[in-house]
């Protein structure tokens, strides 16, 4: 139990703070004072690290310097983003008491905390992406997943192992991930996001049921099947609790639980999504990849959903066939329509997070209101002929309620903020009508009362003003002061005049002053009541946002199945990937905005006795294209998109696994043989007869023949035990045999034709192996040295013709015989004996010894070989 600290010998304002930061230990403190945000001590040398800003000292407290820097109030949502985007926290304490009134300090309480995960500001968030918080803890073998889209109000359970969680990190991308501080994962620690520490006690799992049933107000969590994952649970205790924490309130918008199983949906390890570019290319760049090129959407909500579809593509195959008939019945006619009218719609989903958590502002209600205002013509606008479509047009039936109260509520153009006055519409309410009739009044009464004192005192250049500094006066210069009446009081006296009030006039400015501050009072009191009636009615706003993003996402879909001629995908029950035409759709996409050419399409036939392809031929020939085109095309199918085919039927599939290209993870400790080895060990540990498997050049991060034995090995894995729908592109010429010794695979190859030096590459799958690797053609193409081309070529004529002296090929799918490997074991043992009875250890030089070892290693690895 942490001690109560003393903070007496620090100064009122400064033992404030400090209670504040004692409560809030690992965020920086945002304290208000006035018009700027102040952070002190050790806050204050952090944020002028991180933020650039003017480091200060400042008087003193507790015998030490005040160390202090601060930010404005009105650039508090540029500082912000800038932290977020490092993974900080920032707690804002706000001033709550009343400046005027207060007797010492005024009250500050700390009103919000903005976290990577759960940050509402749509200043602080991408238009296109969710920011996730997830929640992470390990109960025995099973991990406990709990995650939140705080502006959407989504709630999310699951549990898997230690391998596949990974999969889930890279899935759902969290903004910001909640640990026990005690029991780490490695996989979170090796994922790079924002980490956030929390007690141990907080991940109960008894509390997190009573919390999500709360949340949800539900008696018990079986209507979402979700009593068993008892893990789950524990994690979402402490993600609820967290949440609640930093909004400072209770999440009223968050009703719906989302419960998934990694069996459910198509497993796209973290390789998979990297290695096909789905959100983000290889560079680390948002474009080109295959989301930027679906991604057509009028709305941020209709970008997030077709992000999330991308990312949690289903197994089971009714939503994606549900998807398939809205994209044609938009086809029957046109998306257009639509969606031209989405243009003009806000995002409700955001807005509707916001008034539940009550920090809304006035012109996102406007945009709320002029949302639906169109929804009518929205509905006119969806199709007919789609069950989907027919759901979503009903959700587009909000309550008139709300439109009313919008509509007489705001006003048409209010104010950015409620402070600032201006929010509240004329004629809703008769006392701040009367309020504002007073402000309106004062040129009026000013003008009358000039007039009126002229006649009255014969004084012709009498003024009667007002400035901020001194209020309402009169204003009379030096050569007549002689005729002011007695009535009149002096307020101020300048070098060429004087100025006074009267009774009169000090009565009024008691009234204007004080009805502009009861205005304003009175329109904060009205918005907080607006804001009360429409929390009233987030069901239905909620229900609005999903439907709206759904419909602006499979019009996207619609729009790019035409616009780039893609067809509808057909489903079937037997084993099957069977592709006419296909294309790789981010390459056809860019080679036709470069136009560089058309994309030259292929088949793909796999099925129950066709599994494995064994692609070879030259780089740059289009072995990597057509495998990733193979892949893209099955995981379109999957979400409800068309695909890049003249036609497309696809089996039942589990998931997409990929090894390609050559890289390293030096960060953690692996070399590019190692990552290799390391994915491969995954994909042969996870893959069954229902995946999908690319399998690009294995086995080239070392030696010839280990590479070549490795690539044999894992082919005739792949074919043999885990049976998965394999493209294995190499270029171990050896490997052409693979289909002779293995009935379910056949070899193809990339075309080329080859004329003296030069190489024109067909991009043509074709049957059969390829003759050659091209590899000395593709180094003259890349400028290379035509003096190192002509050496390449003849080292290469020479190997050649030393293969062909009657070496026979070794058979790589062959069992090692056992006769064999005994006899070699016998040598390499009676060699390593002879070495060493040969050997006087008193009578070795240093040389000798080296050379020594070195012998005896080579031996010792023909033994253990």
């Amino acid at each position: 139990m942490s001690q109560v600290q003393d903070f007496s010998a620090h100064t009122p304002v400064m033992a404030q703070y400090l209670r504040i930061k004692a409560e809030h230990p690992d965020e920086l403190v945002f304290f208000r004072m006035g018009d700027f945000y102040e952070v002190f001590f050790d806050d204050a040398r952090k944020a002028n690290a991180l933020l650039d800003i003017t480091l200060t000292a400042r008087g003193q407290s507790a015998g030490q310097p005040v160390v202090m820097a601060g930010i404005p109030v009105n650039a508090l949502e540029s500082y912000l983003a800038k932290l977020i985007k490092l993974g900080e926290a920032v707690a804002i304490a706000e001033q709550v008491g009343d400046v005027a009134t207060s007797k010492g300090p005024v009250e500050r309480k700390v009103v919000r905390v903005v976290t990577p995960g759960t940050v509402t500001d749509s200043e602080l968030l991408a238009d296109k992406q969710d920011s996730v918080l997830l929640a992470v803890v390990a109960q025995g073998k099973t991990f406990g997943l709990a995650w939140l889209s705080m502006t959407q109000g989504q709630l999310g359970l699951a549990e898997c192992t230690d391998k596949e969680l990974p999969s889930w990190l890279a899935r759902l991308s969290p903004a910001e991930v909640l640990v026990d501080r005690e029991k780490q994962p490695a996989a979170v620690l090796a994922a790079h996001v924002p980490i956030t520490n929390r007690p141990s006690w907080q991940f109960d799992t008894a509390l997190g049921a009573r919390k999500l049933c709360e949340q949800l107000a539900v008696a018990s969590l079986a209507g979402f099947n979700a009593q068993q994952l008892v893990a789950a649970q524990a994690a979402a205790a402490a993600l609820l609790s967290y949440a609640e924490h930093t909004q400072g309130r209770a999440l009223a918008h968050v009703k719906s639980l989302s419960v998934q199983r990694s069996g459910d949906l198509l497993d796209l390890p973290p390789a998979t999504q990297r290695n096909l570019e789905l959100t983000v290319t290889l560079r680390g760049e948002t474009t080109p990849t295959l989301l930027s090129l679906l991604d057509s959407c009028r709305t941020g909500m209709g970008s997030r959903a077709l992000r999330h579809w991308l990312l949690h593509p289903k197994r089971e195959r009714a939503e994606a066939l549900a998807r398939h008939g809205a994209i044609d019945a938009f086809l029957q006619g046109s998306p257009d329509a639509l969606r031209e009218a989405l243009r003009q719609v806000s995002d409700v989903e955001r807005i509707a997070a916001r008034i539940a958590l009550r920090q809304v502002r006035p012109r996102e209600l406007t945009g709320l209101r002029a949302t639906l205002q169109v929804l009518p013509e929205l509905q006119r606008l969806v199709p007919a002929g789609s069950a989907l479509l027919d759901e979503l047009a009903t959700g587009l039936l909000a309550s008139p309620h709300i439109e009313e109260l919008l509509s007489r509520a705001i006003a048409e153009e209010p104010a950015v903020l409620v402070r600032d006055g201006g929010v509240i519409a004329d004629g809703f309410d008769a006392e701040l009508d009367e309020l504002r009739a007073i402000q309106g009044n004062c040129d009026a009464f000013l003008i009358d009362m000039e007039t009126r004192e002229r006649a009255r005192t014969g004084i012709p250049n009498l003024r009667v003003q007002f400035n901020r500094v001194h209020g309402f006066f009169i204003e009379v210069t030096q050569g007549q002061v002689d005729k002011v009446p007695l009535d009149y009081q002096r307020r101020q006296t300048l070098k060429n005049a004087e100025r006074y009030i009267t009774p009169e006039l000090k009565a009024f400015e008691d009234k204007a002053l004080s009805a502009q501050e009861r205005a304003l009072s009175r329109e904060k009191l009205l918005f907080e009541m607006v804001l009360d009636q429409l929390i009233d009615e987030l069901q239905p706003l909620t229900r609005l946002g999903r439907a709206l993003a759904s419909l602006d996402a499979l019009a996207a879909l619609a729009e790019r199945a035409a616009t780039l001629r893609w067809c509808r995908p057909e489903f079937v029950n037997q084993p099957a990937i069977d592709i006419t035409a296909g294309r790789h759709p981010v390459v056809e996409s860019r080679l036709r905005e470069t136009g560089a050419g058309e994309f030259m399409a292929n088949d793909c036939r796999l099925d129950a006795r066709t599994r494995m392809l064994m692609i070879t031929g030259p780089n740059m020939g289009g072995k990597s294209t057509f495998m990733r085109q193979v892949a893209l095309i099955s995981l379109l199918a999957a979400i409800g998109s068309y695909v890049p085919a003249d036609a497309c039927r696809l089996g039942p599939m589990d998931a997409i696994h990929t090894r390609i290209g050559a890289a390293d993870d030096l960060a953690n400790a692996q070399s590019t043989f190692m990552l290799e080895m390391t994915e491969g060990a995954a994909i042969l540990h996870s893959a069954t007869d229902q995946s999908l498997v690319l399998m690009d050049e294995i086995g080239r991060g070392t030696s010839t023949f280990d590479g070549l034995a490795l690539a044999g090995a894992i082919a005739s894995h792949l074919h043999d035990k885990s049976r998965s729908f394999t493209l294995f592109a190499t270029h171990y010429f050896e490997l052409t045999e693979f289909p002779s010794k293995h009935r379910e695979a056949i070899n193809c190859h990339v075309g080329a034709v080859e004329s003296g030096d030069s190489i024109v590459f067909l991009h043509e799958i074709q049957p059969g192996p390829a003759s050659r690797s091209y590899g000395v053609q593709v180094a003259r193409l890349a400028g290379m040295p035509a003096s190192l081309v002509r050496q390449a070529r003849a080292t290469l004529e020479a190997l050649e013709a030393k293969a062909g002296e009657g070496r026979a090929q070794i058979d790589l799918f062959a069992p090692p015989p056992a006769a064999a490997m005994a006899t070699a074991v016998t040598e390499a043992t009676s060699a390593l004996h002879l070495a060493m009875d040969d050997v006087d250890p008193d009578t070795l030089s240093p040389r000798e010894a080296l050379t020594l070892v070195y012998q005896l290693k080579s031996l010792s690895r023909k033994e253990s070989s």
